[in-house]
């Protein structure tokens, strides 16, 4: 029996494992190589050219499928429209306290920024200064459709996937060929980004070699900087933090009914690393907590796309990062914990991820979008603290959803 958990563990953390081999592999051979190890480049480059084409037909597809179920399960409004509200309140206030905390622990861990040319900052849609009618508008429309299939452009589809998946399900009878076409799309680019992920330890391990030999040995240190900085938030997130959400809640009898029923999801969040393999248990913990069983098993599921604070929190990490990276200015509390929150949904909508939400960011930031798989670096090494945070704070949200939908049975 230990034996066999032990193997499921492993399955769990096989492609992890195998990405950050890859990585401290490559880091390794480029520390030693110095600038020749540029040569590997263009293994590097194949995959992150592969992911780029593929990042458009993943976020329309995902969103647009997840909008169109959301817009169709109306029945479920009552509880949706509190939902909503408590996960943004969740998602601000955590990547508010990230932001302090990132204001005096840089995540760079103060690494010499020294961009090689090809590293630039390139033109691109910012939300950080200038006229901020115009950088509205720049930032979620493009004049024209064929715009919407750059890379660059993430934020003006993200919008329009969203718009065409309620327009699909608000036909009716008319859109159900387009529902299939959606749910059939959805699964043929989540197929094709798995296929593509299996070869990313050896690609962004020849890209980290290249990276490490042109940067330096001196960035492996921020990696971990910003380890121990994520680690840091976690603790006042997990255990403060939420602490407070649910005595304000449900008093002092709530609060240790919560913390009672919270170590079988913890641990299988940590476990699994996937908060979707948590549904189950949350869910059982939740309706022990006393949350009412329809709002249990509607926001739990939910949260799991829509609620992640694990990601806010990493996604601030990585935004602060670029913007220290590459001395970037007019991007302000608002501006960082916006983005944070935008990459976080694109997280929830896309199960496999891939590099989309890096590239979101690179590309509101307007940087070199090849610096995603820098950022990428950072989401795998906080992948299971992330999973924690991102349980508990459903449960939580369900607690507090709870509260609130009561009174208007």
């Amino acid at each position: 029996m230990f034996f066999e958990e032990i193997s499921e563990v492993m399955r769990n953390y096989i492609q992890t494992i195998l990405l950050l081999l890859g990585v401290a592999i490559g880091a390794a051979c480029g520390a030693m190589a110095g600038p020749s190890a540029s040569i590997v480049k263009p293994v590097g480059e194949i995959f992150l050219n592969l992911t780029f084409v593929l990042v458009v037909p993943v976020v329309f597809f995902s969103v647009a499928n997840s909008v169109r179920k959301l817009t169709t399960e109306r029945k479920l409004w009552r509880v949706l429209s509190r939902a909503v509200l408590v996960f943004l309140a969740g998602s601000v206030v955590a990547g508010l306290l990230t932001w302090i905390i990132c204001g005096f622990w840089n995540p760079l861990g103060g690494y010499a920024t020294k961009i090689p040319p090809e590293r630039t900052v390139i033109e691109g849609v910012a939300i950080g200064g200038g006229d901020l009618l115009k950088t509205i508008e720049n930032m979620f429309t493009v004049s024209d459709f064929h715009m919407l299939l750059g890379k660059n452009n993430l934020v003006p589809l993200i919008v329009f996937s969203a718009l065409f998946g309620a327009a699909t399900s608000l036909s009716s009878e008319k859109g159900e060929a387009m529902e299939r076409f959606l749910e059939s799309g959805m699964e043929v680019v989540m197929e094709f980004m798995r296929i593509l992920m299996y070869a990313a330890p050896l690609c962004l391990g020849c890209y980290f070699a290249d990276l490490v030999g042109n940067l330096g040995g001196q960035i492996v240190s921020s990696f971990v900087n910003c380890v121990l900085l994520y680690l840091v938030v976690t603790g006042i997130l997990y255990f403060g933090v939420n602490s407070i959400y649910v005595a304000l809640a449900g008093g002092k009898e709530g609060l240790s009914t919560f913390w009672r029923n919270m170590t079988e999801p913890s641990l299988l969040a940590v476990a699994t690393c996937s908060s979707a393999a948590t549904i189950p248990a949350s869910i059982k913990s939740a309706k022990k907590m006393g949350v009412d069983d329809s709002v249990a098993e509607s926001v739990i599921p939910l949260g799991i796309n829509l609620n992640k604070d694990g990601s806010v929190v990493s996604s601030v990490l990585k935004t602060v990062f670029v913007v220290s990276f590459y001395g970037l200015g007019g991007y302000g509390c608002v501006s960082i914990v916006a983005i944070a929150i935008l990459a976080s949904l694109v997280v929830g909508a896309i199960p496999v991820g891939g590099m989309t939400a890096e590239i979101l960011i690179c590309a509101i930031l307007g940087v070199d979008p090849e610096f995603a798989a820098t950022l990428l670096i950072i989401s795998t090494l906080v992948d299971i603290p992330a999973t924690l945070l991102n349980t508990a704070d459903n449960l939580v949200s369900a607690v507090w959803v709870d509260k609130l939908y009561k009174p208007a049975k």
